[in-house]
């Protein structure tokens, strides 16, 4: 099954504010990022070819997108949130005191966020995604989702290495292609 996934366009947030599953605002850039998001999909189908299912988290900034490249019947799967930051959510990293803060720096894959998730859940819920998405009869499928999620099914797959996630973070619109 080939899997196309889209990340989400920029987010209207400051830098380092930590936003997580906070169903935050986009850019006034939207539009022109969206266009060219859609194009670069365009070109993972040849012609007349379709998506056999499309998938979307529920946060805005993915389902905004769906419905931009005409996926507005997108199946909705909370499977496909970013990671659940908990109490940090919305707040600025470099003024943060919680002392877990210091205990995910030095083990983001397994320190669970003060009331929220650590990586490692993410990414069981990723999988878990990904594991009933194998069970399914389609070849092609498209889910606009978020950075964090594309990093877990690039795990999943075997494309990158846990050790290495943070290194593979998808642009803001940008796509990536794997194999299920």
């Amino acid at each position: 099954m080939e899997l196309i996934l889209i990340r989400h366009t920029s987010v209207d947030v400051p830098a380092g504010i930590c936003y997580g599953q906070t169903d935050v605002p986009l850019k006034n850039s939207f539009e022109q990022e969206a266009s060219i998001t859609f194009n670069n999909l365009k070109s993972y189908l040849a012609a007349g070819e379709k998506f056999d299912h499309v998938y979307t988290s529920p946060l805005s900034r993915c389902t905004r997108l769906a419905n931009y490249c005409g996926y507005s019947n997108a199946e909705q799967d909370s499977r496909l949130l970013e990671i659940n930051f908990g109490k940090w959510e919305m707040q600025p990293f470099d003024t943060n005191n919680d002392p877990r803060l210091q205990e995910w720096y030095a083990d983001y894959l397994n320190v669970v966020a003060t009331g929220g998730e650590s990586f490692a859940m993410q990414y069981e819920r990723v999988s878990d995604f990904l594991n009933e998405l194998r069970t399914r009869s389609f070849q092609r499928v498209a889910i606009f989702t978020h950075g964090g999620v594309l990093i877990c099914a690039q795990i999943y797959t075997q494309t990158i290495k846990k050790e290495d996630a943070f290194n593979a973070l998808t642009p803001y619109g940008g796509i990536i292609r794997l194999l299920l």
